[in-house]
């Protein structure tokens, strides 16, 4: 396979494989992806499992030719299905050099008895190697998914190497659905650590990459703004689908038929996707992606000797070690005479972060009853609250209580510009009369926001939520909408004004109409009508101080010397920052970095 002119592809298909590191069903196999790179020197870029040593030797061969060796061994991962064959390869080519940061080495002693002292290069962050025409720069990636790991970018072709990032299950050989099982792949292997992945991506945003190579399943050449985007959405533990999983385990049934009347419930409720896993008959790998995948979760499950169902204990332990966070749980427990599992699935979800727990969690004694069909209804609609904003059925257009969430908060104001939708984060939203209801809003004239407002008379305004992560502020704070499509690779929900409103992270919005425009020097004042104004979530309205204390990442600065941005944190380590310079981040001047104390 050629990847470019000068790279070419050298790695198999594994469909002997039932279980991937002991554990993960691959029923379509799986790919030990190694690539070799063309240039006055020749590099091979790590190796495949130990089964399949011959295979890519024959392969490496029809594209180096029989007798010529590569001039270096590039290991990026030394996990054994990358890694397995490094003594071997090093044997047959005993005039080749290894590439791999110090870890690595370390590691090679403790797998093959020997680090290859006297044909070793040591690389680590910002180190590069030149081929020729082509200048491999190399970043740390530690745990993603383990302390040894590099990641490596060619300049020459606008290629990243990516280790495990961006790997799926499934042989190349097969044709499926791309995210099921990266999904899968990525909370089962690097899902515990966001922190260090969104470190990564950090470090991929200042690349111009044309294509991703990763170590498991495709190249990636299009739409790589795609994968980007579900990397970060799975690695900030966000929401990446609308929907309600309902995962559950019933010894006789009662438990089962609740969980079928509640699915009933929040499909005539108008929640867009119910999911339903039996967890003692379920790929719990694919369960748990599930888990992740949808911002709500429903756990049904039984009091059993005086704890709960082991399925159930097993799937939130999974859950919990991969860093579990930022969703709304709903509890169903089940007990004859003492009833524990609530209690239990509680303790048990102790350790995961920022849990909305919905009321009433409902207890069942032995069988369903109308008081439990009762309180079952009751959670489906607090569950779909949100989703009724929207549908017809449920409709309630002029929902005031919306404009007790307005404080000194931070919103999202909409706009469409007559051909896309634009967006920008604002904390100068008051209300100024109620009868008839009065808004005000004010935005710097420099805003592009400003001029389509002043032009179309029409905005909405997003009250957003404290869970609202930072990659919101990124996406609406730090970019102009003339520029960039501030909703790319997301879909808007539509108010009756035709504007968007964000899908998630918002307790409520209101549609605004200019009534009259106050020139305020620098800024301009909008005085609008209510037109539209519907509560979403009971969530608490964000604060400007909320979003200081807890949202806005604190800048890495410990042990730097240089200039820091206020905008986003970006570090630029110099004695001096040129005057030119741009954050390749936020995308903000000079003039917003400041030195690092």
């Amino acid at each position: 396979m050629e990847i470019s002119k000068d790279i070419r592809y050298i790695g198999v298909n594994d469909h002997q494989i039932d279980l991937f590191e002991g554990q993960y069903k691959v029923p379509n196999g799986i790919s030990y992806n190694s690539y070799v790179i063309l240039d006055e020197k020749t590099a091979v870029t790590d190796t495949v499992d130990a089964r399949f040593l011959h295979d890519w030797l024959d392969n490496m061969a029809r594209v180096l030719g029989a007798n010529k060796a590569p001039d270096y061994l590039i290991i990026s991962h030394m996990e054994p299905d990358h890694a397995a064959n490094i003594k071997a390869f090093m044997t047959i080519f005993p005039t080749t050099t290894i590439v791999a940061s110090a870890k690595a080495f370390v590691m090679m002693s403790q797998f093959f008895g020997s680090d290859f002292a006297d044909r070793r290069l040591v690389v680590g962050e910002g180190d590069t190697l030149c081929l020729g025409k082509h200048t491999l720069t190399f970043y740390t990636a530690p745990m993603v998914h383990w302390p040894e790991v590099l990641v490596f970018y060619d300049c020459a072709d606008k290629v990243l190497f990516s280790a495990d990032g961006f790997g799926k299950f499934g042989a190349l050989d097969v044709d499926e659905d791309w995210a099921d099982e990266a999904r899968r792949y990525y909370i089962g292997i690097v899902g515990k650590y966001g922190a260090q992945v969104q470190a990564l991506l950090k470090k991929a945003a200042t690349l111009d990459i044309g294509t991703i190579c990763p170590l498991h399943g495709p190249v990636l050449k299009e739409n790589l703004g795609y994968y980007l985007n579900l990397y970060n959405t799975w690695s900030s533990y966000e929401q990446e689908s609308e929907g309600i999983l309902v995962a559950y385990t019933s010894i006789y049934g009662n438990t089962a038929k609740a969980v079928d009347f509640l699915v009933e419930k929040l499909r005539e409720d108008g929640c867009p996707k119910v999911v339903v896993h039996d967890l003692a008959r379920t790929d719990m790998s694919v369960a748990i992606a599930d888990a992740f995948r949808y911002g709500k979760l429903v756990l049904a499950t039984t009091t059993y000797n005086a704890e709960i169902f082991p399925f159930m204990r097993e799937f939130i332990e999974h859950l919990t070690e991969r860093n579990f966070q930022n969703r709304t749980v709903a509890l169903i427990e089940n007990g004859s005479w003492a009833p524990l599992a609530a209690k239990v699935m509680k303790e048990l979800l102790s350790k995961s972060k920022n849990i909305t727990y919905v009321e009433p969690t409902v207890t069942i004694k032995s069988a369903m009853n109308e008081e439990t069909k009762e309180q079952l209804s009751a959670i489906s609609g607090e569950l779909c609250r949100e989703y009724q904003a929207f549908d017809e059925k449920f409709k309630t257009k002029n929902d005031y209580s919306a404009l007790f969430n307005i404080g000194y908060g931070l919103y999202v104001v909409t706009s469409n510009d007559g051909n896309k939708d634009n967006g920008l984060i604002v904390n100068t939203v008051t209300q100024v009369t109620n009868t008839p209801n009065r808004i005000a809003v004010t935005i710097n004239k420099e805003n592009y926001s400003h001029h389509i407002i002043k032009n179309t008379g029409l905005m909405n305004i997003n009250c957003l939520s404290v869970d609202a992560p930072f990659h919101v502020f990124e996406a609406f704070g730090f970019r102009s909408g003339r520029n960039v499509d501030k909703f790319a690779g997301t879909t808007p929900l539509r108010s009756e004004n035709g504007l968007a409103v964000l899908p998630q992270y918002i307790n409520s919005f209101m549609s605004l109409k200019v009534e009259q425009y106050i020139d305020l020097g620098t800024h301009g004042m909008f005085i609008c009508a209510v037109t539209e104004a519907k509560i979403l979530s009971k969530a608490e309205t964000m604060t400007y101080t909320y979003y200081q204390n807890n949202v806005k990442p604190k800048p890495a600065t410990e042990g730097k010397k240089g200039f820091v941005c206020k905008i986003c944190g970006y570090v630029y380590e110099g004695d001096t920052l040129p005057e030119d310079f741009i954050c390749p981040l936020c995308k903000h001047g000079a003039s917003d970095f400041e030195p690092i104390a």
